[in-house]
């Protein structure tokens, strides 16, 4: 890792280590909605440049992260609206043509 990823690795990691221990605490209203925002607009547009842009398929979870139907459902539902999308949009996008050999088995 260069310097400037390691730091970045180190930003992520402990975000996500405060995330969820605010999580397991019930502390989430001490979180403000625009830290929420920033936080899922960033990891958004690095994950769709990875994996479109840079034609890179691995898996959106850290590794032995869980999120349930409802996690997904109320973020994928209000990211919709956000780009004011609907099911059928994004049914059309997730049929797009991949690049040969790219699969999304989850490896990075």
């Amino acid at each position: 890792m260069s310097p400037s990823d390691t730091d970045f690795a180190a930003l992520a990691d402990a975000a996500m280590r405060e995330g969820d221990r605010r999580l397991a605490a019930g502390e989430t209203a001490e979180i403000s909605d625009e830290s929420v925002r920033q936080l899922l607009t960033t990891a958004t547009r690095l994950y769709a440049r990875k994996t479109d842009e840079e034609a890179r398929s691995f898996s959106p979870l850290a590794d032995g992260s869980i999120l349930t139907a409802t996690d997904v459902a109320v973020t994928v539902t209000a990211l919709l609206q956000a780009a004011d999308l609907n099911l059928f949009d994004l049914a059309m996008w997730a049929g797009r043509a991949q690049p040969a050999g790219e699969g999304n088995d989850g490896n990075g």
